[in-house]
């Protein structure tokens, strides 16, 4: 009889486990790698002998695994491990147990495997979430009190990889008070400091955070990870000060890798891109090779429009095998566009591999073409693409050639294009939703209302199919009290989305309530500085008799954006 398909790959698998543990190499694997105390360690891995009875039951356990009998498996090797006292037999049990949905069984195999290895920061944190996740906080107190006490050279890292193990608590005062105690006699250590002041921290006491967190710098004071968290810390107060922190201790240590890319990412969010990008190409001049921060350094530089300097480091990005090769080639052929480098361009887009900047990438391929002049080329080559490729990729490059039309002002076309893709998949959400809109555009209402309703009843739950229908009769003028309902539903569905409270708005205002349509529409802008948002609002402040606001808010939003022409007819409206 043939060994099923299921039987096959736990024998692979077994194989893989016995290389991976060291059980085939036997007491070699103890003097591999591994921070800590290598006397516990040797002690943790022992030279085991590969018997044929632990061979047995180890693959009978791979077995009930590969079946889904994960608590079988567990329970088995659960077993092994307590004969054998081998901390990989045991940490393959624990590991097994988390999937068996077992809590008490997890529990007692994360336990065995620390008390087996108790120098291991993955055996800790298992057995804090196993424990955690049974309530037994006496039982998680005193195995981790235990555990620490045994770390000796270990006892750092095990400090520090506290709160992660506990992480799986809800009630994040517990865990404060957990650390506090399980840290108390180690407070020498500037890693118990550290962990005091990340738990202070997630509890909500930012006060005691910063204070235990010089207690560690008090102990170390040139600690790079304990400054880069007092400076996030302080990010989360006063960004600038935590900027300041990192700034001060980058002067004295150049070369501080993390805290380099930590104030970058605060200038960044800062909106200071230049002296963010001057960061990253700190970096670079120390290693020149470092692919994050020269894809760092290239995004910066595109967003400062610098093109020349971004088309360098993406080009080297390249020569250094990036993994998402895809995006650079995407930001490569965006680069040479923008310089009307067209060919180029073209040449950059048509590499981008398959995968999920493929298709915005032929979609670019068509708009350069159309920025030529080769609308009907334009269209060939995404009919081209679209034959080959997946269902739904096609209904993207369908939605694609809709856009290119649209955009050159060809309403009927680009609804024609949307109309033929739907009769071939009747049900899309996304050409239902295309196809309406385009359908009011050309003066269609009863299709757009119609496929809407299709689309509502499809998908009760997609906001923006309430809110385009409830918009298109507001416009309209028609039946403001169903209008209103559907706004309202979409609100219901997507609270904060700007679109969806500027019809609301609108509606409010179509109705004769100012106030209330104010309102809504000042919310709106907040959320989004939208021309068409800044046009509504415009209005209703016009008519509500503050017309210097109305003006200074139509005149900043023409300012951002000069050539939209709902900004422009209300303005045209109101201001001749």
């Amino acid at each position: 009889m043939k060994p099923t398909f299921r039987l096959v790959q736990a024998a692979r698998l077994l194989v893989t486990l016995l290389a991976s543990a060291g059980l085939l190499a036997g007491a070699a694997y103890a003097q591999q790698d591994g921070a800590g105390d290598e006397t516990a360690k040797a002690a943790a891995y022992p030279a085991q002998e590969l018997t044929p009875q632990i061979l047995h039951q180890m693959m009978l356990a791979e077995v009930a695994a590969a079946r889904g009998q994960t608590g079988m498996a567990a329970r088995s090797y659960l077993d092994l491990a307590r004969r054998t006292r081998d901390g990989r037999i045991a940490r393959r049990a624990a590991e097994i147990a988390l999937f068996s949905r077992d809590s008490n069984l997890s529990a007692e195999a994360a336990k065995l495997w620390l008390d087996i290895e108790p120098g291991s920061v993955q055996a800790q944190q298992l057995t804090s979430g196993a424990l955690a996740s049974t309530a037994r906080i006496d039982d998680l107190r005193t195995h981790l009190a235990d555990a620490l006490a045994r770390q000796g050279d270990a006892l750092g890292p095990a400090l520090m990889g506290l709160n992660r193990g506990l992480a799986r608590i809800p009630d994040k005062p517990l865990i404060r008070r957990l650390v506090t105690e399980l840290t108390e006699p180690y407070l020498t250590h500037p890693e118990a400091w550290f962990a005091r002041a990340n738990a202070a921290f997630v509890a909500g006491d930012g006060a005691a955070a910063a204070e235990d967190l010089e207690g560690a710098l008090r102990l170390r004071p040139d600690w790079e990870q304990a400054v880069i968290l007092k400076a996030q810390f302080e990010h989360e107060a006063s960004a600038g000060s935590g900027i300041r922190t990192l700034q001060a201790y980058l002067e004295e240590h150049p070369e501080a890798r993390e805290s380099r890319i930590t104030l970058a990412r605060f200038l960044v969010a800062g909106k200071q891109f230049a002296p963010a990008r001057a960061q990253f190409e700190q970096i670079l001049t120390r290693q020149p090779d470092d692919k994050d921060a020269i894809h760092a350094a290239g995004l910066l530089a595109m967003q400062l429009g610098d093109g020349a300097g971004a088309e360098a480091h993406f080009r080297r990005l390249l020569d250094l095998g990036f993994a998402e090769e895809d995006s650079i080639r995407s930001y490569l052929g965006q680069i040479a566009e923008e310089a009307k480098r067209y060919d180029e361009a073209i040449n950059w887009y048509k590499s981008v591999p398959q995968g999920s900047r493929y298709v915005a990438a032929q979609a670019r391929v068509a708009q350069v073409m159309v920025s030529r002049g080769q609308m009907a080329e334009a269209r060939q080559y995404l009919q081209g693409v679209a034959r080959g490729a997946a269902t739904a990729d096609r209904q993207q490059l369908v939605l694609a050639e809709a856009q290119i039309l649209r955009d050159a002002g060809r309403n009927e076309d680009a609804f024609n294009v949307l109309d033929e893709a739907l009769r071939g998949d009747p049900e899309s959400s996304e050409l239902l939703y295309e196809s309406a809109l385009m359908a009011e555009r050309i003066g269609r209402p009863e299709v757009m209302e119609g496929r809407l309703r299709k689309l509502i009843a499809l998908k009760p739950d997609h906001a923006h199919a309430y809110n385009a229908l409830g918009y298109s009769l507001v416009d309209r003028n028609l039946r403001l009290d169903e209008a209103e309902g559907l706004i309202r539903k979409g609100l219901e569905i997507a609270p904060n989305d700007a679109f969806i409270l500027d019809s609301l708005g609108w509606a409010l205002y179509r109705r004769g309530d100012l106030n209330g349509a104010l309102v809504q529409l000042q919310r709106a802008f907040e959320l989004r500085a939208d021309p068409e948002i800044a046009a509504h609002l415009g209005e209703v402040l016009w008519m509500m008799g503050r017309r210097d606001e109305a003006a200074r808010t139509w005149k900043d939003a023409a300012k951002a954006n000069p050539d939209n022409p709902v900004l422009a007819d209300v303005i045209k409206k109101f201001k001749p």
